[in-house]
């Protein structure tokens, strides 16, 4: 019976950081192409990525384009329209990890064959809520911007925190009306927490 472990050829390359104590993030940058092997060698997909980040809202936009960089150096199927998507829903989960945690956590970037997936490990076992008011007072739309536009997302413990994750793909674009529905149900929701003014 044929294994279903994945080998990696060649080795990874080793975690990366970025982020500064100055608030300035230092810009994170792509290496060469590994790829997992089926033990059968009839299946290529490209390595995970994984690097930790500094808890700095700085390092926010630079780790969002990292991502985004991560996929376009893959050649995922992903339409520009879809890895906008990422980015978006990247934003929201990081945002969530800097402002909830105080606390460096790991990205973890990989393509399944049919899914971009994006994992968070944070330091934190609260459980990320779609509806919290403290994520859109803040300024953030909460995870109901990555409950409407990512393919699926959930969350689960590891160790002395949690993973949260999101998977775009590249059928699932949500575009048109729902998009629009998806977005002004996001504003409103943030809107709607705002402290009202007497």
């Amino acid at each position: 019976m044929v294994g279903t472990h994945l080998a990696l050829i060649p080795e990874p390359p080793a975690r990366q950081s970025w982020g500064s104590s100055e608030g300035k993030p230092e810009e994170p940058r792509l290496r060469g192409r590994s790829v997992l092997m089926s033990p059968t060698n009839n299946a290529e997909l490209p390595a995970p990525q994984t690097w930790e980040v500094e808890p700095e809202l700085a390092a926010v936009p630079s780790t969002r384009r990292l991502i985004k960089g991560i996929a376009q150096h893959w050649s995922v199927p992903l339409s520009h329209a879809a890895l906008r998507d990422v980015e978006l829903c990247a934003s929201e989960v990081l945002t969530n990890a800097v402002e909830h945690t105080g606390a460096r956590f790991r990205v973890t970037v990989r393509w399944t064959g049919e899914h971009l997936r994006v994992e968070v490990a944070d330091n934190s076992l609260r459980a990320p809520d779609p509806g919290s008011a403290e994520d859109m007072i803040t300024g953030g739309r909460g995870l109901v911007l990555v409950d409407g536009l990512a393919h699926s997302w959930g969350w689960y413990p590891e160790g002395a925190g949690k993973v949260v994750w999101f998977e775009c793909a590249a059928d699932q674009l949500v575009t048109g009306d729902r998009r629009l529905a998806v977005l002004v149900h996001a504003t409103q929701a943030q809107t709607a927490c705002l402290p009202q003014s007497a």
